[in-house]
C-alpha cells in the first residue's frame, strides 16, 4: 500500500538511525557477513551469519570488521563453525538438497553458521586512529568484510619505512606494509617446517631493510641463499642481495671456490687463526660434537696453561704434554685425549690456519661502518653444522663486544655511535639452547633488545628448541606453516589472543603464506607473501633511487651516519 506523501515500504517509513548516523551505508551492506550475537573480550566474539552468506566462502585468518555504536572493531576469523537452535535437525536432517523451498527454510533460521572473531584493534569515529582494544561491540552489531580502505586505514602506506610484505586473504588488491623501523628495534624470528619458504621470507625482510636502509647486516649464509643467488624450487635461480643491491651488499667467503662457481666475487676470504680461538668458542660446540662439562672445563685449563696456542698444540699433543697437565692441573689424560679427538674435525677445515693471517673482524667492521651489509658465504663448509656455529660465534662475540664498546664511547660523542646492526643466523636453535642460552652471545644480544644497537634476526624450523626467555624477547615473529604442537606453542607464547591464533597458523598454506605478529604491526596478520621474481626485483631498484629514502636513512642515523649511507 502507497501513503498519501508517496512513502512505499517501511525501510523509508522508519529509517535505520543511531545517534543520528545511518547504521549501514550502501556499500556496507553488501559486505555484510552477519551479527554479533555474543562472546567476550578474551574467548573473541561469536558471529551468527545471514542466510544469504556461504559459510564456504569464508576462511580462517581473514579480516572482518565490526560496526559498533562509537567504534570500528577490526577482528580476525579464528574459527567457522555450524550450529542449529533445535538438537532433533541434528538426528533427524531435512532433505533439502532436492527442495530449494525447504532449504531457504532452514537456512539461516533452524540452521546457520557462525563464527570466531577475535577483536584485534578499534578505531574511534572522532580519532580514526588503531588503539588497542579494550572492550567489545554490543549485541546484534553488525559485521562485514574488511574493505580495502579499512586495511589501509591500520596498515598504512609504504612509504620510507613501510616495506611491502604482501596482501591480506580474500584482498589481494591492497597490501600489508611492515614497519622496518619498529622491525629492527628488537630481534626477528623466521620460523616455518621444513619447505615452508623461510629462506624467501627471510630474503625479502633484509630486501626491504637494505633498500629503506634501516639497518646493516651481518648474514651467516649456511646453504649460500643470500649472496648472490639462491635456489628456487621449479623455478629459475632467485636474485641473492648481492645482485639487487651491488653497492650496499658485500660478500666474504670461508670457500672461495665455492663461492667463484655460483658467480660471486667475495670482497675476501675468511681466514681464521687457531691461535684466536677461545674456550668459549669451543663452549658453543658443546651440543654438536658432544662435549661434556669435563671437556669445557680442560679447554679453559688448557688455555690458561698453554696461552693462544693451546688448540694447536692439544691437535698435536705429546705424552710428554700429557704429563706435565697432569701434574699442573686437575685435568686427566683421558678427558684431554677425548677433547683432541674432537678437536682433530678442524684439521680438515681449509678456513682455519695456524696463526691469523688478518683482522677479520675490523674487516667487517670497516664494511658495516661503511653502510654495507654483509653475507658470509659458506660454501661446502655450511653442511657441518660444527663449522657454522663456531665461525658465526667466534666473529658475532667480537663485533659484540666492539659494538658495547663504541656505544659506551658514543655517550659522550655521538659522532662514535655505530650504525644499527641485524645479525641473521639459521638453526638458530643450536645457537639459543636452554642449556646454553644464558651463557652465550645471542642469548645475550637477545636479552638486550636494542641496547647497544645490534638485535638478531633467527631463522628455524624448530622453534620449541629456543630458549624461553629468548623467545619472550622476539619481538617480530613471521611464521609459516608449523605442524609440530611443540614449535606451535612456542611460537604463539606471550602472544595476545594466542588460543585464536592457534587455528589460523595450522591451516595456512605450506608455500607462500605466513602469519606476522608483533612489534613490527600493529595487529597480527596472515599474508599471502610477494613473489620473489622480476617485478620484486624491479620494485626494489626503484626504491633504491627514491630520495625520501636516503633522506629519512639519515635523520635516523643522524650526522654521524651521513658517511655512512652515501
Amino acid at each position: 500500500m502507497t501513503s498519501p506523501s508517496g512513502v512505499e515500504n517501511l525501510a523509508d517509513w522508519f529509517p535505520r538511525d543511531l545517534n543520528g548516523k545511518d547504521a549501514m551505508s550502501a556499500a556496507d551492506i553488501g559486505l555484510r557477513l552477519g551479527v554479533v550475537v555474543g562472546g567476550s573480550l578474551s574467548k573473541g566474539l561469536t558471529v551468527k551469519l545471514d542466510a544469504h552468506q556461504s559459510i564456504e566462502e569464508l576462511a580462517v585468518g581473514r579480516y572482518v570488521v565490526v560496526r559498533g555504536l562509537n567504534k570500528k572493531f577490526f577482528c580476525m576469523i579464528t574459527d567457522i563453525s555450524l550450529d542449529s537452535p533445535n538438537p532433533g535437525i541434528q538426528s533427524d536432517p531435512p532433505e533439502i538438497m532436492n527442495d530449494p523451498f525447504l532449504r531457504d527454510i532452514y537456512i539461516g533460521t533452524a540452521a546457520y553458521g557462525k563464527l570466531s572473531a577475535a577483536p584485534m584493534l578499534a578505531i574511534d569515529d572522532a580519532e580514526q586512529t588503531p588503539r588497542p582494544v579494550k572492550t567489545i561491540p554490543g549485541h546484534f552489531m553488525s559485521v562485514l568484510n574488511a574493505s580495502v580502505e579499512d586495511v589501509n586505514a591500520v596498515f598504512g602506506q609504504e612509504d620510507a619505512t613501510h616495506f611491502n610484505v604482501g596482501a591480506p586473504l580474500e584482498l589481494e588488491q591492497t597490501q600489508i606494509n611492515l614497519d622496518l623501523h619498529r622491525l629492527v628495534e628488537r630481534s626477528v624470528g623466521v620460523f616455518g617446517k621444513s619447505g615452508t619458504g623461510k629462506s624467501f621470507l627471510a630474503r625479502m625482510l633484509l630486501a626491504g631493510i637494505i633498500a629503506k636502509q634501516q639497518a646493516v647486516n651481518l648474514i651467516f649464509d649456511m646453504h649460500n641463499d643470500y649472496g648472490w643467488e639462491g635456489t628456487n624450487e621449479g623455478g629459475p635461480r632467485a636474485k641473492g642481495l648481492k645482485q639487487l643491491f651491488p653497492s650496499k651488499v658485500s660478500i666474504i667467503t670461508l670457500d672461495p671456490q665455492s663461492t667463484g662457481r655460483r658467480g660471486g666475487r667475495p670482497d675476501f676470504e675468511v681466514r681464521l687463526g687457531y691461535d684466536e680461538i677461545e674456550p668459549e668458542d669451543i663452549a658453543m660446540l658443546r651440543e654438536s660434537m658432544n662435549l661434556s662439562d669435563a671437556m669445557i672445563d680442560a679447554a679453559y685449563t688448557l688455555a690458561k696453561l698453554w696461552g693462544k696456542g693451546w688448540v694447536k698444540r692439544l691437535i698435536d699433543v705429546t705424552p710428554d704434554d700429557v704429563e706435565s697437565v697432569e701434574a699442573q692441573t686437575p685435568t686427566k689424560g683421558g678427558t684431554m685425549a677425548a677433547l683432541q679427538r674432537r678437536l682433530q674435525r678442524f684439521e680438515r677445515w681449509a678456513f682455519l690456519v695456524p696463526e691469523s693471517t688478518g683482522d677479520t673482524v675490523s674487516q667487517i667492521l670497516s664494511l658495516l661502518d661503511n653502510g654495507k651489509s654483509v653475507v658470509l658465504e659458506f660454501g661446502r663448509y655450511g653442511n657441518s653444522i660444527e663449522a657454522y656455529i663456531l665461525v658465526a660465534n667466534y666473529l658475532t662475540r667480537r663485533i659484540h663486544e666492539q659494538y658495547i664498546e663504541r656505544v659506551e664511547k658514543a655517550f659522550g660523542d655521538p659522532a662514535m655511535e655505530p650504525p644499527q646492526l641485524l645479525i641473521t643466523i639459521e638453526e638458530a636453535h643450536k645457537f639459543l639452547d636452554p642449556k646454553i642460552a644464558s651463557q652465550t652471545t645471542f642469548g645475550i644480544i637477545a636479552r638486550e633488545l636494542r641496547k647497544y644497537k645490534v638485535t638478531l634476526m633467527v631463522v628455524d624450523q624448530r622453534p620449541s628448541g629456543i630458549d624461553e626467555e629468548v623467545m619472550s624477547q622476539i619481538g617480530t615473529r613471521v611464521t609459516a606453516l608449523l605442524d609440530n604442537e611443540r614449535d606451535v606453542n612456542a611460537v604463539l607464547s606471550g602472544i595476545s589472543g594466542a588460543a585464536g591464533l592457534r587455528e589460523v597458523l595450522a591451516r595456512l598454506d605450506t608455500k607462500q603464506q605466513a602469519i606476522i605478529m608483533g612489534h613490527a604491526v600493529p595487529m597480527p596478520v596472515v599474508v599471502r607473501t610477494r613473489n620473489y621474481d622480476e617485478a620484486f626485483y624491479a620494485a626494489i631498484a626503484a626504491e633504491n633511487v627514491k630520495p625520501e629514502v636516503v633522506q629519512t636513512a639519515k635523520s635516523r642515523l643522524g650526522n654521524s651516519g651521513e658517511r655512512r649511507i652515501r
